[in-house]
């Protein structure tokens, strides 16, 4: 427990006040950390009303405002318009989990077109849903003087009777949960979201909502999640950080390039895996000419007769053909894969488009366009080590800031369940009736006809890449 040793509440204010600007004229960049806790250290020397080394354990200006007993009026200036954020997380209890990636950013700031850009949110409540094992985030909410709630309920209220927070960060990703005999992790996205759903409808408002990944395992529940949005009319984001990582080249498609066919190539092991690339795809396809019409079908082929499929489907060979050459691999590189899987995708307009399991080459997407003698190829690559203070999850906390800032969805909420539901349609669709088959059943789809037209400029992180800088927290991990 920190506290402040004071006779003087003026001169405390004044003390903190100084501090604060130091923090704040940087942004108390963690790259300057070093020169901004010498100048602090002197004042803390210098003014005995202070504990040293009880201040230097305090991070944050709740935690200062909290503890000193001074009016939040005097650090007005340093939380000012900042949108108040509640994070539900599933688990916190590694570097490695998606929590700690993408919260860490929220709370510290995070590498944005070549330089670091401070946090422009506010977290003010926590809930940790397998919360023993989570120690990591309890150190971190300790640390920055966040208070930990019991139940989602009592964190999007701040433990009160109506909604308090200005912004909702759901991010269930990684905790000891089970998966199904489909291989679907039952991640309990839609428990916690229907839960935040019942806050909005008691309290008759709604703030935005990023969910990290798909919606969840299951369509019917993504798709109330989907309708829940509209109803509400609040803004709905989530999905993968690959469509906004650096690109090479760095390329978006114009919108309503005439696109014929696509394919994704990335590690595609399993739900969660392939969940990222066919959220490339999505990002990609839906700058097609006309704009997004939806999903006809759904199908998965695995193992061998996933080169069978290719070798059927010329524009698909030609696609993978092309990525293989683009990185100067052997003919056939990708096919000595025996444990290969292929998601095939058709959509409403004829449109096609494939995810194909592959080592080597990042997330990389390959488009046969109408009028060009070659494809166009875009890689995602360079993915950074996870125990980097940056790690790779930087353009998306920017485009959760931006949500929570200006209550528009980054890109249309309508292919965030797009990629859900081709997610989840691939993982049944190599189940019928109890049974699995190698080579799945082409499920139809008329229910994910969602139609749209993109608007979004590139998205994409670019600039010079941040440091590999390991994580600078004030405690022991």
């Amino acid at each position: 427990m920190f506290r402040f040793i004071v006779n003087d509440k003026e001169t405390t204010s004044t003390l903190i006040t100084e501090i604060l600007n130091i923090m704040s004229k940087k942004q108390f960049d963690i790259a300057d950390r070093a020169t901004d806790s010498l100048s602090i250290t002197k004042i803390l020397n210098s003014n005995p009303l202070l504990s040293r080394r009880e201040m230097l354990g305090i991070t944050g200006v709740a935690g200062i405002t909290a503890l000193s007993g001074i009016p939040t009026n005097v650090f007005a200036k340093t939380t000012a318009n900042k949108p108040r954020i509640a994070v539900l997380a599933s688990y916190w209890g590694a570097t490695r989990s998606h929590a700690d990636w993408i919260v860490t950013k929220l709370l510290d700031g995070y590498w944005w077109k070549g330089e670091y850009m401070p946090s422009r949110v506010e977290v003010v409540a926590i809930y940790l849903d397998q919360y023993e094992t989570s120690v990591l985030g309890q150190k971190v909410a300790k640390s920055k003087g966040i208070p930990v709630f019991k139940t989602v309920g009592e964190a999007v209220t701040l433990g009160g009777e109506e909604l308090a927070v200005d912004g909702v960060v759901i991010v269930a990703e990684h905790g000891d949960y089970p998966k199904d005999l489909k291989g679907r992790w039952l991640l309990p996205r839609w428990r916690i979201y229907q839960q935040v759903v019942k806050v909005f409808e008691q309290s008759k408002r709604a703030v935005p909502v990023f969910n990290d990944k798909h919606l969840s395992y299951d369509w019917d529940e993504a798709k109330w999640m989907f309708d829940k949005s509209r109803e509400l009319n609040f803004p709905l984001n989530g999905g993968s950080s690959i469509p906004v990582y650096y690109r090479k080249p760095e390329k978006e498609l114009d919108i309503d390039t005439p696109l014929k066919h696509s394919i994704v190539v990335g590690g595609a092991s399993d739900e969660g895996g392939i969940f990222h690339c066919i959220d490339v795809l999505q990002a990609f396809v839906e700058r097609r000419k006309g704009g997004e019409t939806g999903v006809k079908s759904v199908q998965s082929i695995r193992g061998k007769e996933t080169w069978e499929w290719v070798e059927r489907n010329s524009w698909a060979s030609k696609l993978l053909e092309a990525v293989a050459e683009d990185f100067d691999l052997n003919p056939g590189h990708f096919q000595e894969n025996n444990r290969a899987n292929v998601c095939i995708v058709e959509y409403n307009d004829g449109t096609k488009g494939a995810v194909i399991s592959g080592k080597g080459v990042g997330w990389t997407f390959a488009g046969e366009i109408e009028g060009q003698n070659e494809p166009t190829i875009v890689s995602m690559l360079g993915w950074a080590g996870p125990f980097d203070q940056y790690h790779a999850s930087n353009a998306q906390p920017h485009w959760i800031t931006e949500m929570m800032v200006t209550k528009k969805e980054p890109f249309n909420a309508e292919r965030l369940l797009l990629s859900t539901g081709i997610t989840n349609h691939y993982v049944e669709s190599n189940w019928e009736n109890g049974r699995y088959s190698a080579v799945g059943r082409r499920i139809e789809t008329p229910y994910m006809n969602m139609t749209y037209r993109t608007t979004r400029g590139p998205q994409f992180n670019t600039g010079e890449r941040p440091p590999a800088r390991p994580y600078i927290r004030g405690f022991d991990q």
